[in-house]
C-alpha cells in the first residue's frame, strides 16, 4: 500500500511549509511556502549561506538599505524555490505593515517586480499578507490588480469570510496555533476529531464550499500527522519536512475527510464589512491574541534577520 503521504497527494494538492531545499526536493510538494521565521532559521545553515552572502555583496555594492537587502534574501530564497517546486510560491510582506494598506500593497509590488526582474511571472507567486482588516483591503486592491495573495494568519470564520469578499486567491487557517492556545486555556485532551484548529479549517472549508466561494483554503501549521489526516481532502494543506517525512514512513488506509460534493450543513452567509469583521473578531478571544501574536512573533524575527544583515553590511565596510 503506497504510504499515508502518496495517498494524500490524491486528495490534496500537498505543500512545503520550509525554506529548506534539500527537504522540498525530497518530499517535491506541488507549492512551497516561507515566511520571515522560515527565512530566518533556512539563512542561519551553511547549505544557504550563499543566498545571503549574494544579497550581503550587493547591498554593500549598492549601497543599499537594509530592508532593500533583506528584501532581496527573501525574493533569493524564493526564486530558488521556484527551481524546485512546479507551483507556487508564496513570499510574506513585512509583518510590521500588517496594519498598513498603502505600504502592504506597495511591498507586494515591489516583490512582484524583483521576481519579474529574475523572469520569473507573477502567476508563479503568491504574495502572503496578514489577515488583519487593513491587509484584507490589500489584497481586494493587489487581487483587482491580478496580483495573487495568500491571506496567512487565519484564525477564524470572520477572516475567511472577509478574505473571500476581497477575492483572496488563498487562505491559510492555523490549525495548530489555534490547538496551542485552546490547551494553554486548559482544554482538552483533544484527539484529531476533536481538534478545534481541525474543526475550524473544516467550517470554513463547509462554508466556502457551500456557497461556491473559490478561495482555496489551505491548512497550515501542524502539529501532528494526525491532525493532517483529519484534513485530507482540503484543498490543499502546507507542511512542515518533519511531519512530511512522518507521513511518508506511515502505512494504512488514508481515508478522505473533506469533500466539496458533500460538505454537509453549512453556517449561515454572513455580510461581511468592517463594523462586522472587528466585532466578530472582537468576541472571539483566541483569534484575536493569535493573530497578534502571530504578527509579533513574525515581526520579531524580521528584525533579527535585519539586525543579522546590518552587522553583516558594517563587517563588510
Amino acid at each position: 500500500m503506497p504510504s499515508k503521504l502518496d495517498q494524500l497527494r490524491t486528495m490534496s494538492t500537498v505543500v512545503a511549509d520550509t525554506g529548506d531545499m534539500e527537504s522540498i526536493r525530497a518530499f517535491k510538494p506541488t507549492d512551497a511556502t516561507t515566511n520571515p521565521s522560515l527565512i530566518l532559521k533556512a539563512s542561519q545553515l551553511p547549505a544557504y549561506a550563499r543566498l545571503v552572502e549574494e544579497a550581503i555583496v550587493w547591498g554593500r555594492r549598492q549601497n543599499a538599505m537594509v530592508g532593500d537587502v533583506t528584501d532581496r534574501i527573501a525574493i533569493n530564497f524564493g526564486s530558488e524555490l521556484t527551481k524546485i517546486v512546479p507551483g507556487r510560491v508564496s513570499t510574506e510582506v513585512d509583518a510590521d505593515l500588517s496594519f498598513d494598506t498603502d505600504a502592504s500593497v506597495a511591498k507586494a509590488k515591489k516583490f512582484i517586480a524583483l521576481y519579474k526582474e529574475r523572469g520569473i511571472s507573477h502567476d508563479r507567486i503568491l504574495i502572503k499578507v496578514a489577515s488583519t482588516w487593513e491587509g484584507i483591503q490589500a489584497v481586494k486592491r493587489l487581487q483587482a490588480e491580478g496580483i495573487d495573495c495568500n491571506m496567512t494568519l487565519i484564525f477564524s470564520i470572520a477572516q475567511a469570510i472577509a478574505a473571500a469578499d476581497a477575492g483572496a486567491f488563498l487562505i491559510s487557517p492555523f490549525v495548530g496555533r489555534i490547538l496551542d492556545w485552546h490547551k494553554k486555556a486548559g482544554g482538552g485532551p483533544y484527539t484529531p476529531e476533536t481538534d478545534p484548529g481541525v474543526k475550524s479549517v473544516r467550517e470554513i472549508y463547509t462554508y466556502y464550499k457551500a456557497y461556491g466561494i473559490k478561495t482555496v483554503v489551505m491548512g497550515a501549521s501542524f502539529r501532528s500527522t494526525g491532525e493532517v489526516e483529519a484534513l485530507a481532502g482540503c484543498d490543499r494543506l502546507t507542511i512542515s519536512p518533519e511531519l512530511l517525512e512522518a507521513l511518508s514512513k506511515e502505512e494504512g488506509e488514508l481515508k478522505p475527510q473533506l469533500d466539496p460534493n458533500h460538505v454537509g450543513p453549512a453556517p449561515a452567509k454572513i455580510a461581511m464589512d468592517e463594523k462586522h469583521f472587528r466585532w466578530m473578531m472582537n468576541e472571539d478571544q483566541m483569534a484575536t491574541e493569535k493573530l497578534s501574536d502571530g504578527i509579533r512573533l513574525f515581526a520579531h524575527d524580521l528584525a533579527a534577520l535585519r539586525t543579522m544583515v546590518e552587522q553583516r553590511l558594517t563587517a563588510a565596510a
